[in-house]
């Protein structure tokens, strides 16, 4: 990897970290969480990035992918887990990451143990020409060495310029074989622990929207969204709160494209036995020896 490049990768991973950060300490009860989301992505774009993805909040029995509306009055309520999920990127180089909080209790710091220890075994042995299904091996002992259950149906995944899932998965679970790492491949490695089923589904609208495909419609307004979309987001995930920033009513005209099937929605994912989720999560680059960890 050209020096230049690693430079973009270590300081886009630095600013998700910062951003992290910064969440986190906001994350208290009564908080209105799209006011939250607005000031995380707020620091991503004073420091210099943008998000790579619309700030996630996902709480309680939710695992993963969901994210206030622009009218959203939902607020924090003291005893919520909250698995906050950041990404920020500098010209397309991605940091993702993410932690859980616990809002004013500690009643499940096993449980956010548990996500934790099983994302430092990963980063303790990923290394070129190690599988990912060792991986995730390792996080499944990780978690079920705690009394609780793993994810099955959740991964983590490689990143690329510009694209937030590439081919590589990183398990949850053991599996037989899987991709061998290489070095300079970069990868999000997300463990995800419950009390529940240790399974996830679900079909509700997150507020997480991806371009599915940029083709030509009728209606003006929703054809100059469909090309705002196409140049600002370059196929990373956005929200409306995002378009707000770039389009002075997008509401109907994003309707219009999730009608037309031009745009498409992430569905919340949702624990199917109503158990408590936590997750870990950082971006790793894959090093002659090991990893660096990008959003320590």
């Amino acid at each position: 990897m050209q020096s230049d490049e690693l430079q973009r990768w270590r300081a886009a991973g630095r600013l998700a970290s910062r951003a992290r950060d910064f969440g986190a300490e906001l994350l208290v009860p009564s908080a209105l969480l799209r006011e939250v989301a607005e000031r995380i992505e707020g620091f991503i774009y004073d420091h210099g990035g943008a998000p790579a993805f619309p700030v996630n909040f996902a709480l309680d029995d939710v695992a993963a992918h969901w994210t206030p509306s622009p009218q959203s009055q939902a607020r924090l309520e003291s005893g919520t887990l909250v698995k906050l999920d950041v990404g920020a990127h500098i010209d397309g180089h991605i940091g993702d990451t993410a932690m859980t909080v616990e809002v004013g209790s500690d009643k499940h710091r096993k449980l956010r143990d548990a996500s934790r220890e099983a994302l430092e075994m990963v980063i303790n042995l990923a290394a070129p020409g190690v599988s990912t299904g060792l991986l995730g091996e390792a996080v499944q002992q990780a978690i079920e060495r705690h009394g609780f259950h793993p994810i099955a149906n959740l991964t983590g995944h490689g990143i690329r310029r510009f694209n937030l899932h590439t081919g590589i998965s990183i398990p949850n679970v053991a599996e037989r074989g899987g991709t061998v790492l290489k070095r300079d491949d970069i990868i999000a490695v997300e463990p995800f622990a419950t009390d529940g089923a240790g399974r996830v589904g679900g079909r509700r609208n997150s507020n997480i929207y991806r371009l599915q495909r940029a083709r030509h419609v009728k209606d003006p307004v929703a054809q100059k969204l469909v090309e705002t979309i196409r140049d600002r987001y370059q196929g990373l995930p956005f929200s409306e709160r995002d378009l707000m920033r770039c389009h002075e009513s997008p509401r109907e005209p994003l309707r219009h494209l999730l009608r037309r099937k031009v745009v498409q929605f992430y569905p919340i994912l949702e624990e199917l036995g109503r158990g408590m989720v936590t997750q870990h999560e950082h971006t790793l680059l894959v090093t002659g020896g090991g990893v660096e960890v990008l959003t320590r």
